[in-house]
Order: structure tokens, then sequence, then C-alpha cells
């Protein structure tokens, strides 16, 4: 349903039998034209590069098939994910296949961080401070973040539409744990993108690049939230 999706819940939420997540993505995404989901990734990739100050080395903590870091025109680029969906498409990708609360990272080393519809899958709202805190740490002093993922206030009705949605969100609720965890905001959007692929944004580079210019259309379609902050010198 949402734009994007880590391929299984993280933080170790897989120390027991449940939900079945390659069956669940498989259904989720039947209908939606892969090559179509990445031409419009490659625009938005290329704008939240942009509005995180262009950083150089990038790390995407629930990188599922790649779309995004493969997208985002930066010098270096690493990934992590629960599954490995294979090296096809991923050249230039550094990829780490663990949690992301696990995951051998340097410290103070990224300068930018992009979290896109991960949150919202977490055990509870400690979880999302403990992913925080752990990002924080692998960022250097005057990198950014950038969170997207769905607003509860205003998808309500379809915000557990999602299986593996768990923990209710918003743009205040996102924000107020960036600034606990540290974090100075630089910008909140409520409304950025559309909830869903299947949506009203239609899978066209050329129409993506138009909404992503034309904030007006944001407050009509838009149901993901953006939410960019950073981390003091």
């Amino acid at each position: 349903m949402s734009v994007n999706a880590p391929s299984v819940p993280p933080a170790g939420r897989r120390d027991r039998p449940g939900i079945n997540f390659q069956r669940l993505y498989e259904y989720r995404f039947h209908g939606v034209d892969q090559a179509g989901r990445e031409k419009v990734w490659r625009e938005i990739a290329r704008y939240v590069h942009g509005r995180m100050g262009a950083p150089r080395r990038v790390l995407d903590p629930a990188a599922g098939r790649g779309e995004f870091i493969v997208a985002v025109p930066a010098a270096e680029r690493w990934g992590v994910d629960l599954v490995s969906h294979g090296d096809a498409g991923l050249a230039g990708v550094k990829m780490i296949i663990a949690d992301i609360m696990d995951a051998d990272l340097p410290d103070d080393y990224f300068d930018g961080v992009f979290l896109s519809n991960f949150l919202e899958h977490l055990a509870d709202q400690n979880a999302v401070a403990d992913v925080l805190a752990r990002l924080s740490r692998a960022m250097q002093p005057g990198g950014r973040i950038a969170i997207m993922g769905p607003n509860f206030k205003y998808c309500a009705k379809e915000y557990f539409d999602c299986a593996d949605h768990t923990v209710i969100l918003s743009h205040v609720a996102v924000a107020e744990h960036l600034y606990a965890a540290g974090f100075e905001l630089a910008a909140v959007h409520p409304k950025f993108l559309p909830f869903s692929f299947r949506g009203v944004l239609p899978p066209s580079a050329r129409l993506t690049k138009a909404y992503l210019g034309t904030p007006l259309l944001w407050q009509a379609l838009g149901k993901q939230f953006l939410v960019i902050a950073r981390k003091p010198a």
C-alpha cells in the first residue's frame, strides 16, 4: 500500500514465528509496475537529496529493493536490509544484510540518512527512539536525516490496511522523536507524497518531477509527511 516498505520489520521482531513478510510484500505489490516505481523513485531521490543539502555519504537504513539508494546522486551509498534481494541493479551500493540495530556501521560517518516508510513497522514508540539514536551515532555532526512515512493524521482510514503497520505516527510525533534524539529540526511537511503507488500519483518521471515542484499539490494529495532534521555540530 505505502510508497515504500522495508522487506521485513526491523529491530528484533524475527525472534518467533509470525507474518511471512516475503509473501506479504509479494501480495501488496503484485499489481505495481516495478519499472514505474523506479522511475518515480529516481525523481524522489534527487529531490530529497537536494533538500538534505546534497550529502556525499548517504545511508538508507531500510533499503528494500534499493529504489532510493540506487537513484540518489551521492558519491557513496550504503543500504541496510534484513533480507537480500540480490545484487542485480545495486551496483555502487554497499549493502549490509542485517537488522539496523545490529548493522556494522561506522560512527560519525554519514552526512545524509533517508528513512522511508520504516518507523511505523516498529514494535512501539521506544523502538522508534532506539532506531533514531542508532542512526544519530552513525551520522557525522552537521549531517541531515530525512524521514518520510504515512501520516496518521491524514490517512487514518488506510493506515491499518497495511498488516505490518504497528506504530501510529504523525509529522508532529516524528518531529518530537527527532528533537528528543538530539536533532535540530530543519523542515516539517505534514503533507508530501500520496499514500500509495496505486493512488493518484502516476508512475511517471515527468509527472513526479512536476508534482515535487508544486507544493500546492502536496496539500491536495499528500498523505505522507516529510521531516528533515540536522545532527548538531
